[in-house]
């Protein structure tokens, strides 16, 4: 189709819905989804789509609305939009504007949500009702399909379409999701990481013995004092490197421009002896270093203490729980023998490692046509810009719908400044999106899904 232009109208629209879906308190826990759920049904039936509110519960439902192809027309198995509403705690006293005002400065919106990610679901929305009125004759159908609590796990989200209605979401071919397609700033030159993978989930739970008795009477035993131990093991551990074909893809790309010496820079911090030398050597900025190191081993980090009972009595046991990140190719087997070999000379054979939840890791090829869509449409936005095929230690929706056997891609296209860091943003303190580069978002995502989906 003709290339689209977004009238002012148009583009002011999707920021006014993002900021009423950020003014929308859906903290996880307890999520409370359903007011924006329900905004945004009745977003989508005004524009003609076919809609289902779906879930476990009222008050955490799931959207799913649907443009149907014409059968004279239909090619291809359907397409998922897929984003989550509910988003991860704000304390307001850290944060410049209030978390949940969706604050417009002029410049950027303001709030809990607005990268992570009720910006790619206005951004989303926006691009459909384009489309729609634009009178697109798809040869696949399109889903847009809103869920709720991804950020605890997905299990009354995707997870639960996944698992009970699967029949809704149409045996589909491609889910275009998150944390994918923005800009990242490095030594002059600008890249936009495409996520093609993601790391696995392994939720632990340590659990270590002691005496009880008395705390007027102090004792190395203390169940307490032993677990604070392991949780140290732990975290001062460096477990052994795991890189994937997925790591050295992604770490190759961001070297590519700079030429031989900079693969093989990349290729020397894959090898499993020489890379956790060289990684503190060769990158010296913290927050690289430890995205890096995070996609190149199983991760663990103690997150939640427990021991109950009185403040006056030893307890007989206290336990942590453990978020463990697996790099692809391990399982949580592997995770659990490597923490084992770990806590061994801190606690003997006196602990347990108790699987609370776990998933694999999750790739997809990038041999697929709407890969290479998605590269174009990056390509033609930023033709100095360089598109890499990304990995991510952390997991998304994309990890359930794999099991329907889409190809699942984090496309969310977003330009930033070089003042702006994607990865801190998220979840982090005076998260925003800048009004300019969601803008753009919505004009790159709307003109690759124009042509893709015509075919």
């Amino acid at each position: 189709m003709a290339a689209l232009s977004f009238s002012t109208a148009e583009l002011d629209a999707a920021t006014s819905l993002l900021q009423d879906l950020i003014r929308l308190d859906t903290t996880n826990p307890p999520g409370h989804e359903q007011a924006a759920i329900a905004l945004l049904e009745r977003h989508c039936r005004a524009i003609g789509l076919e809609t289902l509110v779906v879930g476990a519960h009222d008050e955490r439902p799931n959207l799913i609305a649907r443009w149907h192809a014409d059968p004279a027309r239909r090619t291809g198995r359907p397409l998922i939009l897929s984003g989550h509403v509910d988003c991860v705690p704000a304390d307001p006293a850290r944060w410049t504007h209030d978390p949940w005002s969706g604050h417009h400065d002029g410049t950027h919106i303001w709030g809990r949500g607005a990268i992570d990610m009720k910006g790619f679901v206005a951004m989303a929305f926006a691009v459909i009702a384009k489309l729609k009125r634009e009178n697109l004759p798809l040869t696949r159908d399109l889903l847009f399909v809103v869920v709720s609590d991804e950020e605890a796990g997905t299990r009354l989200g995707s997870k639960w379409l996944v698992e009970e209605r699967p029949d809704l979401l149409g045996d589909p071919e491609y889910v275009i999701n998150e944390v994918g397609g923005f800009t990242v700033h490095r030594d002059g030159r600008r890249f936009y990481p495409v996520q093609v993978a993601e790391k696995g989930v392994a939720w632990l739970r340590l659990t270590v013995a002691g005496r009880p008795g008395h705390s007027s009477l102090p004792s190395r035993d203390n169940a307490v004092s032993r677990l604070a131990r392991g949780i140290e093991a732990v975290s001062q551990a460096r477990l052994p490197w795991h890189p994937s074909d997925e790591a050295r893809r992604f770490l190759a790309g961001f070297a590519q421009p700079r030429g031989a010496l900079g693969e093989k820079v990349a290729s020397l911090l894959c090898h499993p002896a020489a890379g956790p030398i060289l990684l503190p050597l060769l990158v010296r900025e913290p927050s690289r270093r430890a995205s890096i190191e995070a996609i190149l081993r199983n991760t663990a980090t103690a997150t939640s203490l427990g021991s109950g009972g009185n403040i006056n009595v030893l307890p007989g046991a206290a336990s942590v729980d453990i978020d463990g990140r697996l790099a692809p190719g391990q399982t949580t087997d592997d995770l659990v023998r490597e923490l084992e070999e770990v806590l061994r000379p801190v606690l003997g054979d006196d602990f347990a490692l108790t699987v609370l939840q776990d998933s694999p890791p999750v790739s997809f090829t990038t041999d697929t046509e709407l890969y290479r869509a998605i590269e174009a449409a990056l390509g033609e936005a930023d033709p100095g810009g360089h598109v890499v095929p990304s990995i991510i230690p952390g997991f998304t929706d994309s990890r359930n719908y794999a099991k329907l056997g889409a190809h699942c891609y984090g496309f969310y296209p977003l330009q930033l400044p070089e003042d702006l860091d994607f990865a801190a943003l998220f979840h982090g303190d005076d998260e925003r999106i800048p009004v300019a580069g969601f803008h753009w978002g919505i004009r790159v995502l709307a003109g690759m899904l124009g042509e893709f989906l015509e075919r």
